[in-house]
């Protein structure tokens, strides 16, 4: 749910250059990846529910807050759950001769339908069935950078720095940085399949902790190599080869055309990996909202596998909706909206520590109450960073940052509605 591989590092290292790439995979994680586990590594394993963090919210702050986490989750959904669909399409226009054609004009919009359509039947399977074969799928994908990584310090030989020194022409620090935000969120992402997990007091926080470490080094070891094996920069430049894609080019340069093919179908792997799990998060929170009557009862039905079958179809279709969007605005709009719930989750975890002091905590954010409050600080940095460099971003037209204030009222008018409805219910009653 949080990492696919390096897939996704290329706009990072053709707006950055290798040196600062490289600053920015070890930096992020301790200043957006660590805070974000520890917090979700206290919150999952003292209140593991269904729902996740729309329950955490809920719980801290009370149902209209708990639905506005809900609501910034799921729109940005629709923006972060389009980008996987892109990712695979991209890859597969990198194919040898025949990939420009399977994905030129028409052709490129039925393979992005085909991804959400062929996720969806596979999340029906259950929650089990979409872990392991995720596991499996990173195994596979990640087979080529391992050769790569290799051929790479091999071509080095400990002989200078390759081209790791090398400046880029035209260096763009704010998209490398969001693109690096991109990459390492989502750890919140598994809390909503809590009730579907073994033993989750034990294992979120070995997991959440864990994987921040084995995520960081998965993106170090392939940029450090290709970049000390003399590939320019500026081969990752969105302008210049694609971006997203040019791992394909660089694996082909170094290592030789099957290995860049093996990468090829390694990013496609990657946009199915990626988006099947999350399909099994983000489904689980209309069956939540659903039990406390802020979203129709027909949510709750599940098939004989315990999978919420109507959320899982409502879900796919609307994540249908953005698939039209570039990589680039899918991200700015994405980090907006998933950073503007991500802050509620940190307020939730200090409104919890005040109000039930007594909640029994298996793992906790160490340094009490101060310890609680300063774990948000860095994500919360980073997050309105990512709102000033989207600033001149559009999206339908509209400039980013007013889109996401009209997202914002309209989970709030939206909650009105149903508060409205559901008072004239009960008092019809």
């Amino acid at each position: 749910m949080v990492s696919g591989g390096p897939y996704g590092l290329e706009d990072i290292i053709g707006n950055a250059g290798y040196l600062r790439a490289l600053l920015l995979i070890v930096i992020i994680p301790l200043v957006w990846s660590l805070p974000t586990s520890l917090m979700i590594g206290e919150l999952a394993s003292s209140i593991p529910d269904e729902g996740g963090f729309y329950v955490w919210v809920r719980r801290a702050m009370g149902r209209f807050w708990g639905f506005q986490e809900a609501w910034l989750s799921l729109a940005a959904s629709i923006f972060d759950m389009a980008l996987y669909p892109v990712t695979f399409v991209l890859y597969l226009s990198h194919l040898p001769y025949v990939g420009p054609i399977l994905t030129s004009g028409y052709r490129g919009m039925l393979w992005k339908l085909a991804v959400v359509i062929g996720c969806a039947l596979w999340n029906m399977r259950g929650a089990k069935a979409v872990g392991q074969s995720s596991v499996v799928l990173f195994c596979i994908l990640f087979a080529p950078f391992l050769v790569l990584v290799v051929v790479g310090l091999w071509k080095w030989h400990g002989h200078g720095s390759g081209a790791i020194m090398q400046p880029v022409t035209a260096p763009d620090i704010a998209t490398a940085i969001s693109v690096c935000m991109w990459n390492y969120m989502g750890w919140d992402n598994a809390s909503t399949v809590a009730q579907e997990v073994d033993d989750p007091q034990r294992n979120y926080p070995r997991a959440m902790l864990g994987s921040a470490g084995l995520v960081a080094l998965t993106y170090m070891l392939p940029v450090l190599a290709v970049g000390l094996a003399g590939l320019a920069a500026g081969q990752f430049n969105s302008e210049a080869n694609g971006g997203t894609g040019s791992w394909a080019v660089a694996a082909g340069v170094i290592v030789g055309p099957v290995i860049g093919l093996g990468v090829v179908l390694g990013g496609m792997i990657n946009g199915v990996g990626m988006f099947n799990p999350l399909m099994m998060s983000y489904t689980r929170l209309p069956i939540a909202m659903a039990e406390d009557g802020l979203m129709p009862k027909i949510f709750l039905r599940v098939n004989k596998y315990a999978v919420p079958w109507v959320s899982v179809l409502f879900c796919a279709t609307i994540w249908a909706l953005a698939l039209g969007l570039s990589f680039e605005k899918l991200i700015s709009i994405d980090l907006v909206l998933y950073g503007s719930s991500l802050l509620l989750e940190f307020i939730a975890l200090i409104v919890l520590r005040r109000r039930e002091p007594h909640l029994t905590r298996p793992f906790r954010v160490p340094g009490g109450m101060v310890g609680a409050a300063a774990v948000g600080v860095g994500p919360a940095l980073l997050i309105a960073y990512a709102i000033y460099a989207a600033r001149d971003e559009q999206i339908l037209s509209i400039n980013a940052l007013l889109f996401a204030a009209l997202v914002g009222v309209g989970g709030v008018l939206v909650y009105a509605v149903v508060a409205l409805f559901q008072r004239r219910t009960a008092s019809g009653s």
